[in-house]
């Protein structure tokens, strides 16, 4: 979707936003001030937007346009709005799409806004009869109490809070301001529930089973967020950019539905075995985003194969880099000793998919355009992936060429593979020749 800018009131500049803040890494928010807006929801990891900054700066030719394949929490899009640059993103998972949206979107009136929480709010009684297995018949076992072995992630007074909070929002009539508010519920879904995010997918808290959550915490954190929420939107919902272009699904078929662009930043998902849909299953299905196994399934198709959580047709690995063939071999003699068997054909597939999906954005990009990608290594016993490397080998003979190659940070491991810090993170800056 693609709004106009008819704005002619002053902007918030992308200084007023970051604050000067000092970061870490250009890899990582992680020990840096939050930025508000971009802090509505915890996003597993995500690059800085003084990344984008840095290559908007650095572009060898006018940027008008950026494109980031990968959405994920909006660093990018959001981040050249400020900047003056028309942003352009896909995005595969429906909640984070929304939360994206909810972002970039153009809000006229904070007044506006607030009447439609106040409605939120004084509605939420008259929802009194919700029925949980109505809608969450075919959600994860442990979704709700009574849960499975006497576990769950949500009681049932809460579940039926949230539920009601949730019915309340669908009354809103703007679908602009459902989306915000749907998207603020779901930031207040992993505090309150007894999980929290844990490496690749989710932990459940100590003794969870002595918090009292009540549904009074669980409206008050709603509307705590939203409050917060509304009073970003004014001091910094006006933006030298204010429209944006959001693509819904798979970016492999979404670049070829885009115009030219001159500069991309993005981050595909590691090839760390972690699936995304997972450690999004929360918001995904507490939300009505999944309303069935079948869709959860659709989902993890549509996503990079990045992960062996579902049983999928790989494609054949890449030619060009030899390193990436010595891997896969050594992976294939150690098999029986893999947590899962069919890891080396993740990984060729996954360098597979990532080579058209680059080869497809080259054919996105004006001559001269810079692709700034963030990848980690990964890693499975003791066989490290250099992906940057790799990468850089297969694209070689592309319409790519390799700017520069610099390390980032240095992640931890899996709990299962030790949890030491030795897994790089790099950035690889490509230029379309």
């Amino acid at each position: 979707m693609t709004y106009d800018d008819h704005n002619s009131q002053p902007w918030a500049t992308f200084s007023q936003w970051t604050q000067h803040r000092d970061v870490s890494s250009f890899g990582t928010n992680s020990g840096a001030l939050q930025l508000p807006i971009h802090d509505w929801h915890k996003v597993k990891e995500s690059f800085t937007p003084e990344l984008v900054q840095k290559a908007v700066q650095s572009a060898m030719i006018p940027v008008s346009r950026c494109v980031d394949p990968f959405g994920g929490s909006g660093t990018t899009a959001l981040a050249c709005q400020f900047l003056g640059i028309h942003p352009v993103t896909s995005e595969v998972n429906p909640f984070l799409a929304d939360l994206i949206e909810a972002k970039l979107y153009p809000y006229t009136a904070a007044a506006s806004l607030r009447r439609d929480l106040s409605q939120v709010l004084a509605s939420i009684d008259s929802n009194d009869a919700v029925c949980l297995d109505e809608f969450y018949s075919e959600a994860p076992a442990t979704l709700i109490e009574p849960g499975r072995n006497s576990r769950w992630v949500f009681s049932r007074v809460l579940a039926e809070q949230v539920l009601r909070i949730r019915k309340s929002i669908e009354l809103i009539e703007l679908d602009a301001h459902r989306r915000l508010f749907t998207v603020l519920l779901g930031s207040v879904l992993v505090p309150l529930c007894n999980t929290y995010i844990s490496g690749k997918g989710r932990r459940y808290r100590r003794a969870w089973q002595d918090r009292i959550i009540s549904a009074d915490d669980a409206l008050t954190a709603f509307e705590q967020s939203a409050e917060r929420a509304i009073l970003q939107i004014e001091q910094y919902g006006q933006r030298r950019v204010r429209t944006y272009e959001l693509l819904r699904g798979d970016s492999r078929i979404n670049l070829a539905h885009i115009d030219e662009c001159q500069l991309a930043v993005l981050s595909p998902p590691y090839p760390n075995s972690s699936d995304y849909t997972d450690v999004y299953n929360i918001e995904l299905w507490i939300l009505g985003y999944l309303g069935s196994q079948s869709d959860s399934s659709r989902l993890r198709a549509a996503t990079l194969s990045s992960h062996v959580q579902l049983k999928r047709d790989f494609d054949s690995p890449p030619e060009g880099s030899p390193r990436l063939d010595r891997i896969l071999s050594n992976l294939q003699t150690a098999r029986a000793e893999l947590w899962n068997r069919h890891i080396p054909e993740m990984l060729g597939s996954y360098f597979s998919e990532l080579k058209q999906l680059l080869e497809r954005l080259a054919g996105r990009l004006s001559v001269g355009a810079e692709a700034w990608i963030v990848v980690g290594d990964s890693q499975y016993r003791d066989v490290q992936i250099p992906v940057a490397e790799i990468l850089s080998d297969i694209l070689e003979d592309s319409s790519w060429e390799r700017v520069s190659l610099e390390q980032l940070r240095v992640m931890n491991t899996s709990p299962q593979q030790g949890g030491q810090r030795s897994l790089p993170e790099h950035l690889l800056v490509l230029r379309k020749h």
